[in-house]
């Protein structure tokens, strides 16, 4: 099994892990591989240094001390680039990570409407149907439509990879 740092052309980063670099190819070419953050399906392949296993170690000393800043806080490790990634407007990976538990969150503590987005949300507004958290989707003149009946909406493009358990 292979597991390779992969980026999406919004920048975000996350692992695939897969067969060969045939399977990885002839699934990205089908449109298999795609970026839990935006669904995007052009994904590259970034630089990455294999994992040797040569048996459990603890760190030496002078790894620990890499780690600790002057001030005594631990500083994580971070691939050369990160700095001008974050300048660029590409989401750290903790924070990709809060961004998809809550869009995981979302997605399970929600229902979905799908298309009927707009009628839903209107009869909960006018008493017709009962009060819930829905989601859907919503053309950009209905969305206008519903704030305008002061029916409150908020665009959130959620990810495919919250609505289902990644493995």
């Amino acid at each position: 099994m292979k597991v390779l740092d992969l980026q999406c052309r919004h920048g975000h980063v996350f692992e695939g892990w897969v067969a060969s670099e045939d399977d990885f190819q002839g699934q990205r070419e089908r449109g298999l591989v795609q970026c839990p953050m935006c669904a995007d399906d052009q994904i590259e392949k970034r630089l990455s240094a294999p994992r040797l296993n040569f048996g459990a170690r603890e760190p030496s000393a002078s790894s620990a001390a890499q780690a600790s800043s002057a001030t005594g806080e631990v500083v994580p490790s971070s691939p050369a680039g990160t700095t001008a990634a974050l300048d660029a407007g590409v989401l750290p990976p903790a924070l990709q990570a809060a961004w998809l538990h809550l869009a995981r969150k979302i997605v399970a503590n929600t229902e979905d409407v799908g298309s009927r987005f707009a009628q839903e949300a209107r009869r909960m507004h006018h008493g017709e149907a009962e009060e819930r958290a829905i989601r859907g989707q919503a053309t950009p003149d209905e969305a206008v439509q519903l704030i305008e009946e002061g029916i409150a909406v908020m665009p959130l493009p959620l990810p495919a990879s919250a609505k289902e358990t990644l493995q």
